[in-house]
């Protein structure tokens, strides 16, 4: 993690509804939030503010999210940056691809947004209470 005052999150999803929910949500958990609505913009979002953690939707126009995984990982800025999947259809073969393609996590889209945060914080190795899974404000 960079010395930003809070985690920077790059989101990347193509469903407006979606993106001001989740940027929503994360950013009440004290993270910043930037966000992108394809994989082309995301790939260039990714470069140019290098991210703590980038959430990424599978499902993209042009550039879908196990090809934009794969591309991150080639290159040296953004090779060890935590990336989640983060798609309705992260069931059964989709999820695994997601794990080979190079994603650090997979989240459903139709689970609890805590799901996504305890992954967000795990990724960035953040303080985990116990109890809940999720530990105090970054």
């Amino acid at each position: 993690m960079t010395t930003r005052d809070k985690p920077l999150v790059l989101l990347v999803d193509d469903d407006p509804d979606a993106v001001e929910l989740t940027a929503r949500y994360l950013e009440r958990h004290g993270f910043d939030v930037v966000t992108a609505d394809d994989g082309r913009v995301g790939l260039e979002l990714a470069l140019q503010r290098l991210p703590d953690v980038i959430v990424l939707d599978l499902a993209l126009p042009d550039v879908d999210g196990l090809e934009l995984v794969r591309c991150l990982r080639t290159m040296e800025v953004t090779a060890k940056i935590p990336v989640i999947a983060f798609s309705g259809h992260a069931f059964g073969s989709t999820a695994a691809d997601a794990w080979s393609a190079g994603f650090d996590a997979v989240v459903t889209k139709a689970g609890e947004p805590v799901d996504l945060l305890r992954e967000v914080r795990r990724v960035l190795r953040l303080p985990v209470d116990p109890l809940y899974g999720l530990g105090s404000e970054p």
